[in-house]
């Protein structure tokens, strides 16, 4: 990592900073603070404001989980966020995206112009290539298509569910950034770990 991590506890008495130790430690548990916490930790009050954020995207939000979990996936692909996609992946075929999906979402070139070549064999359902490509086009050229945008609509997405994806993919968007930047948790020169190695350890 480009800097020292932060303390596992509290540096000082400030109670600010321990109660904000303690609000990031309770949306981990009963896991312990992870390198991205330590990282952030170095400015507790934006490391607050990250758990606050990414805690509503994770526990509030009513989109299906697999399909928040591929558009992360995606975006860990695009942006070669390793550490990302290492920990998001076997979230993602948890909640039940086949290998074959996961496949198509780190093999896949970039959607960012109608009729992009390569997609025509993948094996997304409607919902998923709908995603994906709202995803590509959200974090390589920021402005999205109206085509791509109304199939979120068409494909059976509410206007929260639409706010929640697009929210997800933008926050980790800037997740992704931070941990290539700083390389959280030393992975930027690691590779990612293939999808079948991926089944293999969550399916032990």
């Amino acid at each position: 990592m480009r800097l020292p991590y932060a303390p596992t506890t509290p540096p000082d008495e400030s109670t600010d900073t321990t109660r904000i130790y303690s609000r990031i430690a309770a949306r981990r548990n009963p896991r312990p603070l992870i390198p991205l916490d330590l990282t952030l930790l170095h400015s507790p009050p934006v490391a607050d404001g990250y758990n606050s954020f990414v805690g509503a995207l994770r526990t509030e939000t009513i989109v299906d989980s697999g399909l928040l979990e591929l558009a992360i996936c995606r975006v860990a692909v695009l942006n070669q966020a390793v550490y990302e996609w290492n920990i998001h992946a076997p979230l993602a075929y948890k909640a039940q995206v086949s290998p074959a999906v996961l496949q198509d979402s780190l093999a896949l070139p970039p959607w960012t112009k109608p009729m992009t070549t390569g997609w025509e064999d993948s094996g997304l359902n409607v919902q998923q290539r709908a995603v994906l490509q709202y995803t590509d086009q959200m974090t390589k050229l920021v402005t999205v298509d109206d085509e791509v945008f109304s199939r979120l609509g068409e494909f059976g997405f509410s206007e929260r569910e639409i706010v929640e994806l697009t929210a997800t993919i933008a926050g980790y968007n800037c997740v992704s950034r931070i941990l290539v930047a700083l390389d959280v948790g030393e992975n930027n020169a690691r590779p990612m770990k293939t999808v079948g190695d991926i089944v293999a350890e969550t399916s032990c």
